[in-house]
């Protein structure tokens, strides 16, 4: 591998970059020579952004470039600019086209709905991406096996294998961003699901008589406590706020409408979550995404709709807890079914 120049930013938005990791303590040391056998390429598709990522073993995180993903109605556009962020990646470790074989292969963590078995990708939000076939054009493009399942699955999983829910048996990882998504684990395994889309919570109905979903449904969780549509809920009641992070800071200054909306909106999750624990028998709940970075103006509701609904005594006790990862989550459950297959991949073996 030789010493990379740096990489062009070309014509894509970067909400993050990173090369490889400076020395320093317990992280990365470039020092350290990179065993491309023992790292995964590490892809997160998003609603709204695209990040790749080169991640060792232990779960350190070489390197990684995330954008915001283009808009509009072009399939080839968006998929060009997702090669672009990985091609990227793999120039700023040095990564020639003909040593991609060295690496074990390519884990992509998906907005969902995606249909497994064929290997394609329908986000609810990517509308250009219907039936995509993303699996195979990578496979075409890099010769690499790829493992591919939802974005909040690898959630799941990372904070399963690195973070907030190491050594617990049976998990439920949310995601609450643009949408809502999740993951489950049982005694230690991801639950995939037939079409490996098991953990769908943000498309579970909370309220039968609420608003229609993107989805088609009634009463989404997501149709309420997505970011993007509690920003809505709060313009249509009179806040000035744009956007979810903005709607946080004014909840956090007291603002009335803001924490009514954040009411609403955790107090529906804490029902959702409730009844997951309640079927599931569940240790952990860990929620994370750009939603969860409000912190206690969504939390303190989450833990008040929770107690209200789950009722049963196996159930009662509290259990979500804020993810630890950041969002460094997706890239890193995503390497996981690449380096942790016997644990994070169905297919293994």
């Amino acid at each position: 591998m030789r010493k990379n120049p740096g990489v062009p930013n070309n014509h894509l938005t970067p909400l993050d970059e990173r090369g490889p990791a400076p020395d320093a303590g317990t992280g990365w040391d470039r020092r350290r020579t990179l065993d491309l056998g023992r790292c995964a390429l590490a892809i997160d598709v998003g609603g709204t952004k695209f990040a790749a990522g080169i991640v060792t073993e232990l779960g350190e995180i070489v390197s990684a470039r995330r954008i915001a993903n283009p808009q509009g109605d072009d399939a080839e556009e968006l998929y060009s600019a997702l090669v672009e962020v990985i091609d990227s990646v793999l120039h700023a470790v040095g990564v020639e086209p003909d040593e991609r074989s060295a690496l074990p292969g390519i884990g992509i963590a998906t907005a969902a709905p995606l249909d497994r078995d064929a290997g394609t990708v329908s986000p609810v939000n990517i509308p250009a991406w219907r039936g995509f076939p993303l699996r195979d054009r990578l496979v075409e493009r890099y010769g690499l096996e790829v493992r591919m399942f939802g974005d909040a699955v690898a959630v799941a999983v990372g904070e399963h294998w690195r973070g907030a829910a190491q050594g617990r048996r049976n998990v439920l990882g949310m995601v609450v961003s643009t949408g809502i998504g999740g993951g489950v684990i049982i005694d230690g395994r991801v639950v995939p699901g037939t079409t490996g889309n098991a953990g769908h919570i943000g498309h579970i109905s909370v309220d039968p008589f609420g608003p229609t979903c993107v989805c088609g449904g009634i009463g989404c969780l997501e149709a309420i406590a997505s970011g993007t549509n509690i920003a809505a809920w709060a313009r249509a009641h009179g806040s000035e706020a744009t956007d979810a992070a903005s709607l946080a800071e004014a909840a956090r200054r007291g603002e009335p409408i803001a924490l009514a909306t954040f009411r609403r909106a955790g107090e529906a999750i804490g029902l959702a979550v409730a009844g997951a624990v309640t079927l599931l028998d569940l240790d952990v709940v860990v929620i994370g995404g750009g939603v969860a970075a409000a912190g206690s103006v969504l939390f303190d509701p989450i833990a008040d709709g929770y107690a209200k609904y789950a009722g049963l005594g196996y159930a009662s006790s509290p259990r979500v807890v804020p993810a630890l990862l950041g969002g460094d989550a997706g890239l890193i459950g995503a390497a996981a079914v690449v380096l942790q297959a016997d644990s994070y991949w169905p297919h293994a073996g």
